[in-house]
C-alpha cells in the first residue's frame, strides 16, 4: 500500500518566487530552494541549515537550446562551497540544498548521494548535466547504505515538490523494465507492461505504428515507435519534428523508416501524435487503448 506523505513548505518572502524552506513531515531530511540573487539572504536567515554537510543542485538553463540544466555537487560546508560557484559558474540562477536536521550526514554519506543523484539525472535525461566527472560511489555499510537510499527518495520527491523533476523517470520504474515493444502487422495493443495505474496506448494510422504510456505528466511515447517520413510542409508540430530529429530522439534507420531512439515524453497527446504522422491531427481521438477506444472515450466513460 503507498502511504502518503506531509510536506510543509515556509516562504521566506510570502512570494514563490523568494527563498523557500521545504521539510517532510516526521522525517530529519530539509530543503532550501534560493534564488541566486538572495543568497546573502539565505545566509543570513538560514545560517544553521547551509553552514553544514550535504548535497546541492545548480539549477540554470543552456545558452543555446534553454534546455534545464543542472550541477550536482556536495560538499562539508555548503555555504562555503556555493560562494565559490558563485565566482565560477555562470549558468544557474536557483540552488536547492538538502541538509539534515540532525547533523548525521558523514562525508561518505554526502558523496555516496551526489553518486546516486548524477547517476539518476543520467538515467532520467530531463535536464542537462553540467558535472564532467562521475563522482565515485562511497562503500557504505549495509544499514548506511539503507538510511541513504531512503534519504535519497525523500530528496526525489522534495526536489519535485520545489518544481524541478529531473530526478523522475518519465514513466515508472516497473513499466520502463517490464515494456516490450512488437510493432507488428496486427492492429492490436502489443505493449506488455507491468501494471502500475499509467493508460497503454497505441496509435495505428496509414501503416504507421507508434506505442505509449500516458502518464501524469503527460503522453511518453516509446523507444521503437514509427514516424512518417513524409511530412506535411508547414504545419503546426514541424519544428518540434526537426529538433527531435536534430537530437538524436527520431532517427532514420539504414532501411529508410523512421523511429523513436528512446522514450520521449510529450506534454500534449496531440503533439506526439502530430509528430509521429506529419500533419496536425486531434491526439484524443488518434491514441487508442488496447480495446480500441480512443483517450477522449476513454475519458467520457470515466466521468461517467
Amino acid at each position: 500500500m503507498t502511504l502518503g506523505k506531509s510536506i510543509r513548505i515556509y516562504l521566506k518572502e510570502g512570494s514563490v518566487t523568494g527563498i523557500k524552506f521545504a521539510e517532510l513531515v516526521n522525517q530529519t531530511i530539509q530543503a532550501l530552494s534560493c534564488p541566486r540573487t538572495k543568497l546573502p539572504d539565505l545566509n543570513s536567515n538560514f545560517k544553521r541549515e547551509i553552514n553544514t554537510q550535504g548535497v546541492y543542485f545548480l539549477l540554470g538553463y543552456e545558452e543555446d537550446t534553454l534546455k534545464p540544466k543542472v550541477y550536482i555537487g556536495e560538499a562539508e560546508n555548503v555555504w562555503d562551497r556555493l560562494k565559490s560557484h558563485d565566482l565560477k559558474k555562470d549558468f544557474w540562477n536557483e540552488v536547492i540544498i538538502f541538509t539534515s536536521k540532525d547533523d548525521n550526514l558523514t562525508k561518505s554519506h554526502i558523496k555516496y548521494l551526489e553518486s546516486r543523484i548524477v547517476e539518476i539525472s543520467k538515467e532520467t535525461e530531463r535536464y542537462s548535466l553540467e558535472n564532467e566527472n562521475n563522482p565515485t560511489l562511497s562503500s557504505l555499510p549495509l544499514p548506511d547504505k539503507d538510511a541513504m537510499e531512503e534519504f535519497l527518495s525523500n530528496i526525489r520527491l522534495l526536489t519535485g515538490t520545489l518544481g524541478h523533476k529531473f530526478l523522475e523517470n518519465t514513466i515508472s520504474a516497473n513499466s520502463k523494465s517490464e515494456t516490450k515493444i512488437q510493432l507488428t502487422a496486427s492492429t492490436e495493443n502489443n505493449i506488455v507492461i507491468d501494471s502500475t495505474g499509467d493508460l497503454e496506448l497505441s496509435l495505428n494510422v496509414k501503416g504507421i505504428r507508434a506505442n505509449a504510456i500516458q502518464t501524469n505528466e503527460g503522453l511518453v511515447v516509446l523507444q521503437d515507435s514509427e514516424v512518417a517520413t513524409n511530412p506535411t510542409k508547414n504545419y503546426g508540430y514541424g519544428a518540434l519534428r526537426e529538433r527531435l530529429i536534430k537530437d538524436g530522439i527520431i532517427l532514420r534507420k539504414d532501411d529508410g523508416k523512421m523511429v523513436f531512439t528512446k522514450n520521449y515524453l510529450f506534454t500534449s497527446v496531440s503533439a506526439a501524435a502530430a509528430v509521429i504522422v506529419g500533419y496536425s491531427i486531434n491526439g484524443r481521438n488518434t491514441w487508442k487503448n488496447k480495446d480500441g477506444k480512443s483517450i477522449k472515450e476513454i475519458e467520457k466513460s470515466e466521468v461517467k
